[in-house]
């Protein structure tokens, strides 16, 4: 793509390293745990799921686009999702209980996949409803699972509330009821993100999709904002992209190129200033090219 910057050119494979950390806050809750902060029962490192990542995503990236009808959000709370199926068959002249083509589809989901920026970059099931032939788009942007560099240690704390849930327990002169939140301390995390060309033509992504994407990664904790989380940062984002859909290099030969590791490992680390963020930039594979988007 002539005159584009390679990390925004939508025709090119690019894998991604993804820094943030957490401060007195819980980036991602177990609800099968209480709430307590996702950790590998066997090295006690923090965890944040793919899906939590990609709804912060999703509800920033409708406000960076601003009233551009593309950038639609199709998984979207409070809203259903076989009326929005449904609107694929009335807009492409489909209708819906009858029989329709692989030809037809194919149009009701390029439909989709134009009107709703999610469905472009991550792909959705839309075997769903009245209109389970459309089946699934795959998406090519795959978000992993975001670790901890280190052991994290949640901490559980009691909170108390002065507003009863119970009249009758206000008539039995109760004036508090007690809960409790967890947070982490600290904790730097990482996640690897990967961008298919090949499925990226097939959705439609372009170059403006691909910025939307980076400065939401940059931005999206300050719009996300509560007590709960306590305070989320984008530290690093680094684009490994490659001069051609199918790759000049193997992912994990450039991911494992950035890198975090205590300062002092000797002390609990309480801000990003305990860790050292390193990035072999030298001697990167033939047809590589690195962009430092948050360094």
């Amino acid at each position: 793509m002539s005159g584009t910057q390679p990390h925004l050119d939508p025709t090119v494979r690019h894998d991604m390293v993804f820094l943030f950390d957490v401060t007195d806050g819980n980036p991602n809750g177990d609800p099968d745990a209480g709430n307590r902060p996702r950790t590998d029962d066997e090295t006690g490192q923090g965890l944040v799921t793919d899906v939590a990542l990609k709804r912060k995503i999703r509800d920033t990236l409708a406000l960076a686009a601003g009233d551009d009808p593309r950038y639609g959000i199709f998984v979207q709370a409070g809203h259903a999702l076989n009326p929005r199926l449904e609107a694929s068959y009335e807009a492409t002249g489909l209708k819906l209980g009858t029989k329709i083509t692989k030809e037809d589809a194919d149009r009701a989901r390029g439909w989709l996949s134009d009107r709703y920026v999610d469905i472009r970059l991550f792909g959705a099931v839309l075997s769903v409803g009245k209109t389970g032939a459309l089946g699934q788009v795959r998406g090519p942007m795959q978000v992993g699972m975001a670790r901890s560099i280190d052991p994290i240690f949640p901490a559980d704390h009691a909170i108390t509330r002065v507003t009863q849930t119970k009249q009758e327990d206000i008539d039995k002169g109760e004036t508090t009821e007690m809960g409790g939140k967890w947070t982490v301390p600290y904790g730097l995390y990482r996640a690897e993100i990967y961008y298919s060309a090949t499925r990226g033509g097939q959705t439609g992504v372009d170059a403006k999709d691909l910025e939307l994407f980076y400065r939401t990664l940059e931005m999206m904790f300050d719009h996300d904002r509560s007590a709960t989380r306590g305070t989320l940062t984008a530290r690093g984002l680094y684009v490994f992209s490659h001069s051609d859909a199918f790759g000049a290099a193997p992912a994990h030969r450039l991911t494992e190129r950035v890198t975090a590791t205590a300062a002092t490992p000797d002390t609990p680390a309480r801000r990003f200033g305990d860790y050292v963020v390193s990035v072999e930039d030298d001697g990167l594979p033939a047809g590589i090219t690195l962009t430092k988007l948050i360094a």
